[in-house]
C-alpha cells in the first residue's frame, strides 16, 4: 500500500480526545510509517448540555458530525465510546474494529458517602442516563435521580459545587482521563448492569473503504467484539437508543458467552432480568434470546 494519511474525526472532549490519540498511537505502532492526524469536531450532543439525550435524539446526536466527515472525506475513520453508538448504524457505514475494554461497570463517586447505600432520604444522585436512574430508584426509591449532563469534568464539577451528593459515571472514562482516585465504589454489574459497550472503543468507517477497513482490521480484539456484538443485539431489538433504560453486559467463558440484560422502567418499579448463555461465535443469536426472554417478562409494556 502506498503512503497514505488517515484522519480520525473524533468529539471536542478530552475524553473523545484521548480515545482518538489513543488509537492514532495503536496505529502508528502497528503500521511504522503510516501518517495519521485527527479532526476535532463539535457535536449537537455536545452543544445541547441542558436537555435530557432521550427528549432532543438520543445517541445519534454524538455521531452525526463526525459520520459527515467520513462521507465527505474530511476523515476516514471515526472513534467512538460503544456505549454512545446506535444500535443500527446508517447505510454505508460500518464498525471495522472493536478494541480491547476497560472496565465496564459503573462508578459511585461521592465527597460525602462510600456507597449509595450510605446515602439518606432525598439525597440527590446525578446521571445523564435512564438506565443508571432505574437501577439506582428499585434498590433505593428513597432517593432522587437528577439529570446530570456535560463531560466527565463538567459532572464532577457540579458534584464538588454541592449540586448532587453522589453521581454514577462510567469507570471507562475516569480512569482513561487519570480520575480513577475520584472513584468511590466500582458497582457490580448486579447492582448497576452497564450499558451495551460500555468501556469498549470501537472505530467507525465507510463500508466501501476495503483498504481502512485492512489496516484497522489487527486492532480489534475477538472476545471483546463478540461480548458487544451480543450487547448491541439486545438493544437493536429494542430500538437501539439510549431513550430506554435498557442494560446488556456480556462476558466470555471459554466458547461460551454470559448475557445478562434489563429493561426498567424509568421510575425503577417495573424490572425485568434476563440472564443467558450460548455459543460465543453467534453473539447475535444470544442478543436476541435475551431480548426474547425480556419480551416475554413484559419488557414491551415496561417501556411503554
Amino acid at each position: 500500500m502506498d503512503a497514505m494519511k488517515l484522519i480520525i474525526a473524533t468529539r471536542r472532549s478530552r475524553l473523545a480526545l484521548w480515545q482518538a490519540e489513543h488509537v492514532m498511537k495503536l496505529l502508528k505502532a502497528r503500521h511504522p510509517g503510516l501518517e495519521v492526524d485527527l479532526l476535532p469536531l463539535s457535536t449537537r450532543g455536545d452543544e445541547l448540555l441542558d436537555q435530557r439525550l432521550d427528549k432532543v435524539g438520543g445517541k445519534g446526536l454524538f455521531v452525526k458530525e463526525l459520520e459527515n466527515a467520513l462521507a465527505d472525506g474530511r476523515a476516514q475513520l471515526a472513534v467512538h465510546s460503544m456505549k454512545d453508538l446506535p444500535a443500527e448504524l446508517p447505510e454505508g457505514f460500518s464498525i471495522a474494529a472493536i478494541l480491547e475494554r476497560e472496565d465496564p461497570r459503573d462508578a459511585f463517586v461521592s465527597a460525602r458517602f462510600a456507597s449509595l447505600k450510605e446515602m439518606p432520604k432525598a439525597s440527590v444522585v446525578g446521571t445523564s442516563s435512564l438506565r443508571r436512574a432505574a437501577q439506582i430508584l428499585e434498590r433505593y426509591p428513597h432517593l432522587e435521580a437528577k439529570l446530570l449532563r456535560g463531560n466527565v469534568e463538567t459532572r464532577l464539577a457540579k458534584l464538588d459545587r454541592g449540586e448532587y451528593d453522589a453521581v454514577i459515571l462510567a469507570v471507562a472514562g475516569l480512569v482513561r482521563l487519570g480520575l480513577g482516585q475520584r472513584i468511590r465504589a466500582r458497582l457490580d454489574p448486579e447492582d448497576s448492569l452497564p450499558a451495551p459497550g460500555q468501556g469498549a472503543l470501537g472505530i467507525e468507517c465507510l463500508a466501501s473503504r476495503k483498504d481502512v477497513v485492512e489496516l484497522l482490521a489487527p486492532l480489534a480484539h475477538a472476545g471483546v467484539t463478540a461480548c458487544v456484538r451480543a450487547e448491541r443485539a439486545v438493544s437493536r431489538a429494542f430500538g437501539g437508543s439510549c431513550t430506554i433504560p435498557l442494560g446488556a453486559f456480556a462476558e466470555l467463558e471459554g466458547n461460551r458467552l454470559r448475557l445478562r440484560a434489563l429493561v426498567a422502567a424509568a421510575d425503577g418499579r417495573r424490572v425485568a432480568r434476563a440472564d443467558v448463555a450460548g455459543d460465543a461465535r453467534q453473539p447475535e443469536a444470544l442478543g436476541e434470546l435475551a431480548a426474547e426472554d425480556l419480551r416475554r417478562q413484559g419488557a414491551l409494556e415496561i417501556l411503554k
